[in-house]
């Protein structure tokens, strides 16, 4: 009688170690043309081989429809391993049952788990959900007892923007492996030294998790000031001068951003860090031009 072995999970290709892993977050489409987009980048990608795909979800639960759609059109286009984002903002702990069983049904395995923000932002106060759940830590516990799931969390290298304590961070993040997490992925950065700083935190506590670098391409500084804006990260003057310097030229701005994502992709990856998760924005010549420089610098052939 033969058997089909399952594929490794996340956590098995992190645990190899044989190679950092290299993955691509998309979101989920509003419309036909945005489907359309998501399908063209995915082509464009694929190739590329990543080790796993991920899609976002609305902070209340919003796109959660859409989410499961966007999964089930992805796992069709590739055959990486697809995550599905999960938020506990603004739903009652049976409206999140209802998304971790949607996702079992559709054959996800994986989920990210993360908070989600309030209404009002980031930075805003966090206000449960009257039959919701506190923070991530227990979304983890909740989705763990619900099935045979691979879950991933959320790390923060500039510091959570709601307390900004980068301690309490890193004291989150080893509750969270303790609730069943098995990896870890950051929000956006720029500094590579944040990230190693991160890590030092982290493991001081004795968390062990992998803690896969969040890359996000710069292609326009109004894009790159405004998502700096809304995760709380840190923007360093050296990467302002830069980009400024060329603001009135777009090409070169392009140009700048994506030197300066490939050596920030170099820096850690040489520091140790187990894998990248690029943030496409739903676009592939940005993150496929990032790695094909990449894989011209040594080691990374």
């Amino acid at each position: 009688m033969s058997t089909t072995t399952p594929a490794p999970s996340i956590s098995d290709v992190l645990a190899s170690g044989d190679h950092p892993t290299m993955s691509f977050e998309f979101f989920p489409p509003r419309d036909d043309a945005g489907t359309a987009q998501l399908v063209e980048t995915i082509a464009g990608l694929d190739p590329l081989r990543p080790d796993f795909v991920s899609v976002t979800y609305g902070a209340s639960g919003s796109t959660r429809a859409r989410t499961i759609d966007a999964t089930r059109l992805i796992q069709t286009r590739t055959d990486a391993l697809t995550m599905a984002h999960l938020t506990c903002a603004s739903q009652s702990v049976a409206e999140i049952r209802g998304a971790i069983d949607a996702y079992a049904e559709a054959g996800v395995s994986h989920i990210l788990a993360v908070r989600g923000d309030p209404a009002g932002g980031p930075a805003a106060l966090w206000e449960k959900h009257p039959e919701g759940l506190d923070n991530a830590t227990d979304l983890v516990k909740l989705i763990k007892a619900s099935g045979d799931f691979c879950v991933g969390v959320a790390a923060f290298p500039d510091a959570h923007p709601e307390h900004h304590d980068f301690e309490l961070d890193a004291r989150i993040l080893a509750d969270k492996e303790q609730a069943g997490a098995e990896f870890a992925i950051t929000q956006l950065f720029f500094d590579a030294d944040a990230y190693f700083r991160l890590v030092e935190r982290v493991r001081a506590t004795g968390c062990e998790l992998p803690i896969i670098a969040g890359i996000m391409p710069v292609t326009s500084v109004s894009q790159i000031e405004r998502f700096a804006t809304f995760s709380g990260a840190d923007l360093p003057a050296s990467l302002v001068a830069r980009l400024h310097a060329v603001a009135d030229d777009p090409a070169a701005v392009r140009a700048v951003g994506l030197e300066v994502a490939t050596e920030l992709c170099d820096r850690v990856l040489a520091g140790g860090a187990p894998g990248l998760q690029f943030f496409t924005q739903n676009r592939s010549r940005a993150t496929a031009e990032i790695l094909a420089r990449l894989r011209e610098m040594p080691p990374h052939h």
